[in-house]
């Protein structure tokens, strides 16, 4: 099936044998996780559309796509609209859309492990309005038609020193364990990949970018725990590293298992745990509790041994952009670089520290127009030149051992226009907003997005993504609960409050369709302020920079700046030149040290 239409109707042939009249496709797999691996991308193989976050619900005669403001440009271009219509989130739904669309009567499929409980709750009540059914599918029909559908990943785990998690994973199960026996349970499920790797010491390679293996565990109130992960995939040094207080189960077994839970109380994340784990534990007779994961706190606010070795890695990392950014600089006037070469070199640069595992997401390379898609992946077929008197912008990073990176540049080739001055500037004015902001204890990411919008709304003007998420420690490169962004809508997390320990991204933008886009962004810890309090006597909180690589001075128009705003540019420049400059040597150094030269 060489076409998108050819799956499409294979799929609608599979349905009808199936007794169904519609199916609902997300972009997730068995553990909610954002990317996932090969033999999950079920919405990828339909539609054509390999953004991270969307979903389709097809129906006899019509199907629809459905993805959120970062995606209004790339879903068109990679997504047939003869069979697909588009549709907007948060302003639809899949439940309010199938409300609308799907056959009266009719019976609507979904698969139990690729949705939430909450989820299927809303589209069962959506469809009984138009007096039309859900219907758990026991083999999903996609699978069914997808002939050369990958198989997942074999990849072994392994094991993650304690130097650098700065904890045992014997002590992450008591703490766990504590906790459970003070909710009144007996154990808890941990669904989420990054939560399994974090509590157990471990990572894996079974997803593109994200250093996790694909497992279950169940954690008990006496600090035990059951792992469910394929025996093949464990090695004696990993077994070893697990102990006696980990039992091993097949992850085929992690179903049944549950069954053997009558009677007891299991804590189950509603947000991280699909619908099939709370329905077979109350088919089981189990007891559940709504509990957020215990594991997503204490990884999102990291110990010390995490922050230092973050660092560490940004320093690193820091080094390689500089590199690169020279190298920029030099080529791009002279012509011949595109998009794949230029994502192609920073990944060489990467490679040539030596210490790089993987990159911690696709390089969203966006020269002119491309750039203008937020979350823009390259291919051959959408690869453009870098031209003169045109913006580039690059949002890449690394996977290290001692951490997570993640870094936008937006720089120019030749000289820029005083619009692309002004919009760089105003993105620049957001982005020190957020930077030297302070707040007392309490107060959530949702509650500081404006700050770093303002300066844009002055003059009309916005961007259709969150301004910061969370990263992970030699894990997810997006990683809750925290976020900068607005409340409500797609924005989950937006009303956690800001904890120190915890590591953000601040990365306001500006994109101008088919024209350019414009992006800057570090990573920021979030540190208690010395020496500092609020009336109230609570502790106030501010952002300690990370993220250390030259801000384009050619796009600045200093006019724009106060001059609290400009100290701040000289000082983050003078900062990059005294930890990045002595890792770097002769022109390299040079070049920095005039990248990095004091304005005004």
């Amino acid at each position: 099936m060489s076409t998108h239409a050819d799956r499409l109707n294979a799929l609608r042939t599979q349905l009808k044998e199936d007794g169904l009249d519609g199916f609902v496709v997300p972009l997730t797999d068995e553990h909610m996780s954002e990317y996932v691996g090969s033999y999950a991308q079920r919405l990828a193989w339909l539609t054509g559309f390999d953004g991270s976050a969307g979903a389709a619900a097809v129906l006899p005669e019509e199907a629809a796509i459905f993805t959120d403001g970062r995606y209004t440009i790339q879903v068109r271009q990679q997504v047939d609209g003869d069979l697909f219509a588009y549709e907007d989130v948060p302003q639809t739904s899949i439940a309010a859309w199938l409300q609308e669309h799907a056959p009266e009567g009719g019976r609507i499929g979904y698969d139990p492990w690729l949705h939430t409980r909450a989820w299927v709750r809303q589209a069962t009540k959506s469809l009984a309005a138009r007096g039309a059914e859900l219907v758990a599918v026991e083999r999903n029909p996609i699978d069914a038609v997808w002939l050369d559908r990958p198989e997942p990943s074999k990849a072994h785990l392994v094991t993650y020193d304690e130097n650098l998690a700065g904890k045992s994973s014997a002590t992450k199960r008591q703490e766990m364990a504590d906790w459970i026996e003070s909710e009144g349970a007996d154990a808890t499920v941990l669904a989420a990949l990054d939560s399994i790797a974090w509590t157990f010491n471990v990572r894996g390679a079974d997803v593109t970018h994200t250093p996790v293996a694909l497992a279950y565990a169940l954690v008990h109130k006496d600090g035990t725990a059951d792992l469910f992960v394929e025996p093949e995939k464990i090695s004696d040094e990993v077994r070893q590293h697990l102990g006696n207080g980990v039992r091993l189960h097949d992850r085929n077994a992690f179903e049944g298992h549950l069954k053997s839970l009558k009677g007891k109380t299991v804590a189950v994340d509603p947000e991280r745990s699909v619908a099939a784990i709370p329905q077979a534990l109350e088919a089981a007779g189990a007891r559940i509790l709504d509990r957020r994961d215990p594991a997503v706190l204490p990884k999102a606010i990291k110990n010390e041994a995490e922050i230092n070795g973050h660092k560490e890695a940004q320093y690193r990392d820091g080094a390689v952009i500089s590199r690169f950014l020279k190298w920029l600089e030099e080529e791009a006037p002279q012509g011949g670089l595109d998009e794949l070469r230029v994502a192609a070199k920073l990944l060489e640069m990467r490679e040539a520290t030596g210490q790089l595992k993987d990159i911690s997401f696709d390089t969203i390379s966006g020269a002119g127009p491309n750039g203008a898609l937020p979350h823009y992946r390259v291919n051959e077929a959408s690869n453009h030149p870098l031209e003169m008197n045109s913006i580039y912008l690059v949002d890449s990073g690394g996977q290290y051992l001692d951490g997570t990176t993640d870094i936008t540049r937006t720089v120019i080739v030749g000289e820029p226009t005083e619009e692309m001055k002004d919009r760089f500037t105003r993105v620049l004015k957001g982005h020190i907003a957020i930077a030297t902001q302070r707040w007392p204890q309490g107060i959530s990411g949702g509650r500081l997005d404006s700050f770093a919008r303002q300066y844009l709304w002055q003059v009309g003007l916005d961007y259709a993504h969150g301004t910061g998420h969370g990263v992970g420690a030699f894990l997810a490169v997006h990683e809750g609960p925290q976020r900068i962004s607005p409340p409500g809508g797609a924005y989950a997390g937006s009303d956690e409050p800001l904890a120190p320990g915890m590591i953000l991204s601040n990365e306001p933008g500006y994109y101008k369709a088919n024209e350019y886009g414009i992006r800057i962004e570090n990573l920021v810890l979030v540190v208690e302020v010395e020496g500092a309090a609020t009336e109230a006597d609570k502790p106030l909180l501010g952002f300690e920079t990370l993220t250390f690589a030259p801000i384009d001075r050619r796009l600045i128009d200093p006019n724009l700046l106060t001059p609290a705003e400009l100290q701040w540019l000289n000082d983050y420049h003078a900062e990059v030149v005294a930890k990045i400059g002595p890792r770097l040597e002769g022109e390299e150094r040079e070049w920095l040290k005039a990248a990095c030269a004091p304005i005004g």
